[in-house]
């Protein structure tokens, strides 16, 4: 309570609401179950069940995105469910899977408004099983290492204990590119890589190949070129741009794989 002047009297005037009148819901702050429908690919190689896809209910009120449904339905309700994740923020790329027909990350991607829905969950498509949602990479991750991602010099430096350095605009260029986590979306929303995932590079590895031809610190432009000039490594795309509608970082794989083939042309 306050003691306000008024003139000669003095007025108690309470800033607090009567006990009485004010009014408490039983269960206050506590959310409302929303139950959504996922269903989710199922298989191990080395068992003898065929694959399968079983329905999980889940709450999604506490659940924001689909990476929190799968880890809540391997904590709650079945731990033998496998997928990869790690960061949780849309920077590590373990999470790639395909939801509801769209290769993303599945830390990226919102669960549904609502109840009463259903969502499908599936591995990334045209790779081997390991188990359920875990996809084998490793012709991904060969592709990525045949473009040889890393700085090649040929003039030696004058000065070991200085960094080579790239002027603003050069820089710039490698905007677009160098933010690629090596997912996966893209590859295998490929149908070119899908038919021919041994031979062709795919627009992942395509991608970091031209963000090292476009660097201006790397002095093995024209060898670079010359080793992706082939009909299967990199000639392949069509250009159908299913690696750019894919990208969850928003990437534009497709446009990097036109400028190397410009790029070539123009040697």
């Amino acid at each position: 309570s306050n003691l306000l002047n008024n003139g000669s009297k003095s007025q108690q005037i309470s800033l607090l609401p009567s006990l009485s009148t004010r009014q408490f819901s039983e269960g206050a702050g506590a959310k409302q179950a929303r139950m959504q429908t996922f269903s989710v690919y199922r298989w191990d190689p080395n068992g003898t069940e065929a694959p399968t896809e079983v329905d999980y209910q889940v709450d999604v009120s506490d659940c924001p995105m689909i990476l929190d449904i799968l880890i809540k339905i391997k904590n709650q309700q079945d731990t033998t469910l496998s997928f990869r994740r790690s960061c949780r923020e849309g920077i590590c790329g373990s999470c790639s899977m395909n939801i509801d027909g769209t290769n993303t990350l599945a830390c990226l991607c919102r669960t549904k408004p609502g109840s009463g829905v259903k969502t499908r969950i599936l591995p990334l498509p045209h790779v081997s099983i390991v188990k359920d949602l875990v996809g084998d990479l490793t012709l991904f991750y060969d592709h990525y290492k045949a473009i040889e991602p890393w700085l090649q010099r040929k003039t030696p430096k004058e000065d070991e204990n200085v960094e080579h350095y790239m002027s603003i605009e050069d820089r710039k260029k490698l905007d677009g590119m160098y933010e690629c986590i090596l997912c996966a979306c893209c590859s295998t929303s490929c149908p070119s890589f899908w038919w021919n995932a041994d031979k062709y590079y795919g627009p992942a590895a395509l991608m970091q190949a031209f963000r090292w031809i476009d660097d201006s610190r790397d002095e093995f432009t024209k060898e670079r070129l010359e080793r992706l000039n082939d009909a299967w490594k990199l000639y392949r795309c069509h250009g159908i741009m299913n690696c750019t509608n894919t990208c969850p970082k928003h990437l534009e794989p497709s446009v990097a794989i036109q400028k190397i083939k410009h790029a070539i042309d123009n040697m």
